[in-house]
C-alpha cells in the first residue's frame, strides 16, 4: 500500500470515528428519555465487553494478574467518567456536553503535574486560560446563572484525564485490545451494581431506546475502537490529536441540525475558544512552526 493511500485511509478512519462519536451525544440524549443513565451505561459497557471479548479470543491466554488489576482500575475510572458525563447530558444540551467534555485534553497536563510532578509548559498554561474563558461563555446564562448539567459535565473531564494517565501506565507492554476488554467488563459490572442500588429496574424499554443502546454499543464502541486503531496506525500522533477534537464539533453540528441546540453567539464564542484551547494543548502549534518559511539572509 502506498504511503499516500495509507495516510488517506488513516485520516478517513479517524474522521469517521469522530463523526460517530459526535452523533452519540444526540442518540444518548434521546435514549435517556426512556431509561435511566446508569442502566443505559451498564448495558452499553457489558455489551461492549462481549463484542471486545469475541475480538480478542486468541489473546485470552495472555490474561494475567496485571491485566486484571489494571483493567479493573481503568474500568472503574472510565465508568465514573461516563456516569458523570451522562448525568450532565441529562440536564444540558448535546453540544454543550460535547465541548465541555473535550476540556479533558487541557486538564491532562495538570493532572500529570499533580500525580507525576511533570510541570505543564507555556502552551498548556495558555490553553488552560483560554479554555477557562471559553467555559465561562458556554456555561453562564444571560442572568449569569450556571446550568447544573454544565457543572456536572466539567467534572467528567477530571475522570477522563485521570483515565488517560492510568491507561498510559497499564498499557505499557500489554495488548491494548485485551486490556480494553477487561476494562469494559469491570466498568460494566461496576455500573450494573450501581444501577441496581440507585435506580429502579427498567420494566419496559421501548424499541427506539434499544436501537439507541445498540448503536452506542456496536457503533460508538466496537466499530469506533476498530477504526481508531486503524487510524492511529497510519496517522502521525500530532495529526491524530487534532482530528479527534472534531468529535465535539460534529456533536454540536448534529445537535443543531436535529433541533436540540440553539446556538447563541456567546455559546458559539465559547465553543471556538474551547476548541482553540484543545488544539493548542494537543499540538503546541507545531503545525504553524512547520509551515513557517525560513527567512532569506
Amino acid at each position: 500500500m502506498k504511503k499516500m493511500n495509507r495516510g488517506a485511509i488513516g485520516r478517513t478512519a479517524l474522521i469517521t470515528t469522530t463523526l460517530i462519536w459526535g452523533s452519540s451525544f444526540v442518540i444518548l440524549k434521546s435514549t435517556l428519555d426512556s431509561i435511566t443513565p446508569l442502566w443505559v451505561l451498564a448495558i452499553r459497557f457489558i455489551g461492549a465487553a462481549v463484542i471486545m471479548l469475541l475480538a480478542c479470543l486468541p489473546k485470552l491466554k495472555e490474561l494475567d494478574r496485571r491485566y486484571i488489576e489494571g483493567g479493573a482500575i481503568m474500568g472503574v475510572c472510565l465508568a465514573a467518567a461516563y456516569t458523570v458525563q451522562t448525568y450532565g447530558l441529562y440536564y444540558t444540551t448535546p453540544g454543550k456536553n460535547a465541548f465541555l467534555t473535550a476540556t479533558y485534553c487541557v486538564l491532562v497536563p495538570f493532572l500529570y503535574w499533580m500525580i507525576l510532578g511533570k510541570k505543564p509548559d507555556k502552551y498548556n498554561i495558555s490553553a488552560a486560560f483560554i479554555c477557562l474563558i471559553g467555559m465561562g461563555f458556554v456555561c453562564l446564562d444571560k442572568d449569569l446563572s450556571v446550568n447544573m448539567g454544565d457543572i456536572i459535565t466539567i467534572f467528567c473531564g477530571l475522570f477522563y484525564g485521570l483515565h488517560i494517565i492510568l491507561t498510559a501506565k497499564f498499557v505499557e507492554g500489554r495488548s491494548a485490545l485485551l486490556l480494553t476488554t477487561v476494562q469494559f467488563l469491570f466498568g460494566g459490572i461496576t455500573l450494573l451494581i450501581a444501577a441496581v442500588m440507585f435506580e429502579p429496574v427498567p420494566v419496559s424499554i421501548p424499541s427506539n431506546a434499544w436501537w439507541g443502546i445498540a448503536y452506542l454499543t456496536v457503533m460508538c464502541t466496537g466499530v469506533c475502537f476498530f477504526l481508531q486503531t486503524i487510524g492511529q496506525k497510519f496517522t502521525p500522533p500530532s495529526a491524530v490529536s487534532v482530528i479527534l477534537t472534531l468529535e465535539s464539533v460534529f456533536g454540536t453540528i448534529i445537535s443543531i441540525c436535529l433541533g436540540q441546540e440553539i446556538l447563541r453567539i456567546g455559546i458559539f464564542v465559547g465553543f471556538c475558544l474551547i476548541f482553540s484551547a484543545v488544539i493548542i494543548s494537543e499540538t503546541k502549534l507545531e503545525f504553524l512552526k512547520k509551515n513557517k518559511k525560513p527567512r532569506l539572509e
